[in-house]
C-alpha cells in the first residue's frame, strides 16, 4: 500500500486507516509507546531487527500522521524522546479489538496444529 492512500479522501477509511499503520513495525511501535515516551535507542533495543534507518523513516512518518510526538531535549548530549500523541491513543485504542481477534485466531490456529505455539 502506498502512502498517498493515507490522505485519499477517496478510499475507505479503513484502507485509510492500514495505510497510516502499514509496514512492518508501526503496530510495534505503538505497541512500545503505549507504555510511554522512549528514547530511539530503547526502542530498538525492545524491537530486535529493526534498523536505525528504518526506525527514524517510521516515527517520522509516524509524527508526520499526528500518531507520535517527538521531543528533543536541550542538554548535551541531546535527548530525544517519541510519545503517542492523543490521537495515537486513540488509534491504539481502536486497534485493541483487532488485536484480541489477532491473538483468537492465532489461538484456534495452534488448536488446530497449524502452527507450532513458541
Amino acid at each position: 500500500m502506498t502512502r498517498s492512500r493515507a490522505y485519499d479522501t477517496e478510499v475507505c477509511g479503513v484502507t485509510a486507516a492500514i495505510s497510516v499503520i502499514d509496514g512492518k513495525w508501526k503496530t510495534a511501535l505503538l505497541w512500545q509507546l503505549e507504555s510511554g515516551p522512549h528514547r530511539p535507542g530503547e526502542l530498538r533495543r525492545l524491537l530486535p531487527g529493526l534498523s536505525e534507518k528504518v526506525l527514524t523513516n517510521a516515527l517520522r512518518e509516524m509524527a508526520d500522521d499526528g500518531l507520535v510526538h517527538r521531543e528533543v531535549y536541550d542538554e548535551l548530549p541531546l535527548r530525544t524522546e517519541y510519545s503517542l500523541t492523543p490521537f495515537g491513543r486513540e488509534l491504539s485504542t481502536a486497534l485493541a479489538p483487532l488485536s484480541d481477534w489477532g491473538h483468537r485466531r492465532l489461538e484456534k490456529l495452534v488448536a488446530a496444529g497449524t502452527v507450532l505455539a513458541h
